[in-house]
């Protein structure tokens, strides 16, 4: 009787017992809702490898583009709750997108987080020959021509949209901002000089501004980082309130059976624990989650403060 009603269980839940206890399968899709080069793409290649290692099936990740993530995001909540449509989100596309567009066709209930993967640093980086010495140097320069710098972000409800409204609120300038649409593009414009400016992670800057060809201008951190040991922090920078930090979970359609979410989050604290993946993680001056922060519970409540911060941040006059 207690392995007929488990089985009933697992059938109410939208799945076969037997489909449930031979999950994966096939490979799994993860979706990344932005074009490829930016930090959620980095990041989602790497636990990518890690967790398909872990669970003995392929994650294929599908970069599905525009709206700030938005679209990508809609595409996960809509995804068939199986556990073989998974999602990378963030600070942007999972908290400060429900303000910013309030015709979004999912909410936070439309997804069950299975952990966050690991939290990052908001950068400003410009372009190498732009005729500012350092960050007042360009906040004087702003506020004398308002509007004529020009800062790119990969689409308004980005986390690197966020990035940028936590900037300027900070630095009190007036500058034009340039959507992509991821932050890729956008760094490839900074690097061709058609922009002055990207805001964005550590994660994804750190290669360019360690090969010369952008300008690390400030990390919103109080400790200089060691993989940019030349990059000012805030508090060096005289913007002490420029400070965040970012981060990026795994998501999965609501009503995705507990016991495939439960692998998803096992699998995905085994991957973690990877030192050459950690090493990786690291290097692209981002840390990894802790095994507290891996947890369905801890990223549902960060979620919910997430919202309710960036609700504040963008209601202010001007934002």
């Amino acid at each position: 009787m207690r392995r007929l009603w488990a089985a009933a269980v697992l059938v109410s839940l939208g799945l076969p017992a037997a489909a449930q206890e031979a999950y994966p399968d096939r490979p799994v899709t993860m979706i990344v809702p932005f074009a490829a080069g930016g930090t959620s793409d980095v990041i989602a290649r790497l636990i990518a490898e890690q967790l398909g290692t872990v669970i003995g099936q392929r994650i294929v990740n599908e970069n599905v583009a525009g709206a700030g993530g938005a679209t990508g995001l809609t595409r996960a909540a809509k995804a068939k709750p199986d556990g073989y449509t998974i999602a990378i989100g963030n600070v942007g596309t999972n908290a400060a997108a429900y303000t910013i567009y309030p015709d979004l066709q999912y909410t936070p209930a439309s997804f069950t987080p299975v952990g966050l993967i690991a939290k990052t640093v908001p950068a400003i980086a410009i372009k190498k020959d732009l005729a500012v010495a350092d960050t007042q140097a360009l906040i004087a320069y702003a506020k004398a021509n308002p509007g004529k710098l020009t800062l790119g972000h990969a689409g308004v409800g980005s986390s690197n949209y966020i990035i940028c409204k936590q900037f300027l609120s900070a630095a009190k300038i007036d500058v034009t901002l340039m959507g992509y649409r991821g932050a890729g593009p956008a760094l490839n414009d900074l690097m061709a000089g058609h922009i002055d400016g990207v805001c964005d992670t550590a994660t994804s800057l750190s290669s360019a501004i360690q090969a010369g060809t952008v300008r690390g201008l400030v990390v919103a951190t109080d400790k200089r980082l060691s993989t940019l040991p030349n990059v000012p922090t805030a508090t060096e920078a005289g913007l002490p309130a420029f400070q965040g930090e970012g981060w990026n979970a795994i998501f999965v359609p609501k009503d995705t059976p507990a016991p495939v979410l439960s692998k998803l989050t096992a699998a995905l604290r085994r991957a973690s624990e990877n030192p050459e993946y950690r090493k990786r993680i690291g290097d692209l001056s981002a840390v990894v989650a802790t095994p507290d922060e891996q947890e369905t519970a801890f990223v549902t409540g960060l979620v919910t403060q997430e919202v309710e911060k960036y609700r504040k941040l963008l209601a202010e006059p001007g934002k």
